[in-house]
């Protein structure tokens, strides 16, 4: 890795498949051990069942309130502050409970690559 300094207003927000809008943040093969992006998830909104093969990944909820699910874990309610921590290979979702977008950065070991996504309907 090298110095750096990555600005989320250099990025575009993108919405996905997963029925939520993505912004890679920091995202370089020249740091292969940690992504950065954050997450908005409208409310109402449940994203899609997925997982990550071999990357684990923690949200850092930064405003709105959700109700996340990862594994068998029951699904508590996490709001600004909350960190949640999903291990590699563990299915996960999360519903936006609160009347605001819910925004959460996804920071993801090692780095977060398309070919580790696999959604729900492949498990």
């Amino acid at each position: 890795m090298t110095p750096a300094v990555h600005r989320a207003g250099d990025a575009v927000e993108c919405e996905c498949a997963e029925r939520c809008w993505i912004l890679e943040v920091a995202n370089d093969a020249d740091d292969p051990a940690c992504s950065i992006a954050r997450a908005r998830v409208a409310p109402g909104v449940t994203t899609e069942w997925h997982w990550l093969a071999g990357i684990a990944e923690r949200y850092l909820i930064v405003s709105g309130l959700g109700r996340v699910e990862v594994g068998k874990l029951p699904p508590p309610d996490v709001g600004p502050g909350d960190v949640v921590c999903i291990p590699p290979d563990v299915l996960q979702r999360i519903t936006n409970v609160g009347d605001v977008d819910l925004i959460f950065y996804c920071v993801c070991t090692p780095r977060f690559d398309a070919a580790a996504y696999r959604s729900a309907k492949a498990y």
